[in-house]
């Protein structure tokens, strides 16, 4: 049986963005990218829903010791429910993740209605402009205009502000690696070396010309030094039954 690992994207971004670890781990671990429900009406706190939906996900597939690799929203879930599961989590991957500081400011309300304006802040995600894609830029103008979405994207940020994970993080005795870009201009690099100081068992790697989203922008990359940790840490992960 394959190593089960779970990708969670963040507060903007969708099951695409982790198209080049599909392609490069498929053929080895048990790949899952649940589209977190940001989007649905409840009455729990937004953090709070996101993490029993995941905890239901991993219960209904039946899924133990797993693999959790989060971006920005979805490291902050991955975290939670890591604090709150440690004996269903093998290896914790974090990259750009939220829960100490996140600069999510979107401006006001009716710029979102401006394309040029959405091009410029998902631009302002990366590095390099051009990984901005015509299809990723309207997917989120998409959204932003979107009146119902929009509300909820408000709500939910304001909920991850709310949750500020420093007093879990030395709790978390889940081996960690830390993956970031180190021209992240929403989770600057500040962020990630706190991560590490408060995690008792955390590795960081910062990756040059890249910004917030390192598993889009610089693939290769990502894949290289999620791959490595895996294998120096193989000796302690849980031993699956072959297949």
């Amino acid at each position: 049986m394959k190593q089960s690992m779970i990708l969670l994207h963040g507060l903007f971004g969708g099951l695409s963005n982790w198209a080049g670890v599909v392609t490069h781990f498929e053929s080895r671990f048990d790949i899952h990218i649940p589209p977190l429900p940001i989007y649905d009406q409840h009455g729990e706190d937004n953090l709070d829903y996101l993490v029993n939906f995941l905890t239901g996900y991993i219960q209904s597939a039946q899924l133990e010791n797993v693999i959790l690799v989060g971006n920005s929203l979805g490291g902050h879930v991955a975290i939670l429910y890591t604090h709150r599961y440690p004996e269903k989590v093998a290896r914790l991957i974090l990259t750009g993740s939220s829960g100490l500081y996140e600069n999510t400011s979107m401006g006001s309300y009716p710029k979102r209605s401006n394309y040029a304006y959405i091009k410029e802040r998902v631009a302002y995600t990366f590095y390099d402009p051009a990984t901005a894609t015509d299809a990723l830029v309207a997917e989120v103008f998409a959204t932003t205009t979107d009146a119902r979405k929009c509300f909820h994207i408000v709500k939910m940020a304001k909920s991850a502000q709310r949750n500020y994970v420093a007093a879990l993080l030395p709790q978390i005795s889940t081996v960690v690696l830390l993956i970031w870009g180190e021209e992240d201009k929403i989770t600057p690099p500040e962020v990630a070396l706190e991560f590490k100081r408060y995690l008792p068992q955390a590795e960081l790697v910062m990756l040059s010309k890249c910004g917030h989203a390192p598993m889009m922008e610089l693939p290769a990359e990502f894949n290289a030094a999620l791959d490595a940790f895996l294998t120096s840490t193989q000796d302690y992960l849980p031993v699956a039954d072959p297949a």
